[in-house]
């Protein structure tokens, strides 16, 4: 797990069953299962960083459709809608990523 040591195992199990059914994704039920909604913004800049796979300072819709994989590496992929819905939650200023702030926001919602 990418997040072990910062994340409790049990906390992420527990946000990843919440999810397991395709459309059923929710970021903020999920931030907060997981934990990391209670986490400091140093921690939640830390997880953007794992998230941004392609070290692009951004976290784009491809990067998104796997998040769930961040946290296992046998969770499922996110639906297109739920992808869609996650990017526009995310998107402050409309560039079609998520910056680091955007992301802070997002966790903390």
């Amino acid at each position: 797990m990418a997040f072990a040591g910062v994340l409790v195992e049990a906390e992420v199990k527990a946000a990843l069953d919440g999810c397991a059914a395709a459309d059923s994704f929710d970021h903020k039920k999920f931030f907060k299962a997981c934990g990391m909604a209670g986490k400091s913004a140093e921690e939640v800049k830390k997880a953007f960083y794992i998230i941004d796979q392609d070290n692009s300072g951004f976290i784009e819709e491809e990067e998104l459709k796997l998040f769930l994989q961040n946290f296992s590496a046998g969770a499922r992929s996110l639906t297109e809608k739920e992808t869609k819905a996650f990017l526009a939650a995310g998107d402050e200023d409309g560039d079609g990523k998520i910056g680091v702030d955007e992301f802070a926001l997002l966790v903390k919602a």
